[in-house]
């Protein structure tokens, strides 16, 4: 196992999987290394990518308010890729941070060819709708 296939092991994103599917998943995803203050998406504007975090934190904001802080392991930008809509928040890393990064065609391979993962995304995204709107009808 290489360095990425450990380092996506620690995701529990990518918990469930294999040593040959973290292969495959490390080969759909970029690892990248930001400085504090990097803008990763902005709020209304189109997106094109999906990240977890590895290490560091990302601020997440909605109309200049902080509503959220997300940390290693956590992940952002499905919604904008699942609805082809434009980011519902803007994403700011708060102090330096490792993500990986999974494109628009890549992350509908994840999405489809890892079912378990697919499973977790939704799952998260059904959680944050809950968080957001707890006054929402069933």
């Amino acid at each position: 196992m290489d360095e990425k296939q450990r380092m996506l092991s620690r995701v529990p994103l990518f918990a469930r999987c294999g040593g040959r599917s973290l292969e495959e998943i490390g080969k759909l995803a970029d690892e990248i290394d930001v400085k504090d203050g990097t803008e990763l998406m902005h709020e209304g504007r189109p997106g094109g990518e999906f990240f977890v975090i590895v290490d560091g934190r990302v601020r997440i904001e909605r109309g200049g308010k902080v509503i959220a802080t997300l940390g290693q392991g956590d992940f952002l930008g499905e919604i904008a890729l699942i609805d082809g809509g434009p980011r519902t928040a803007t994403a700011v890393a708060d102090g330096p941070a490792r993500l990986l990064v999974v494109a628009h065609r890549e992350f509908h391979t994840l999405m489809a060819d890892y079912p378990d993962i697919r499973l977790e995304i939704l799952q998260a995204l059904a959680e944050r709708v809950r968080k957001l709107e707890p006054e929402a009808p069933i």
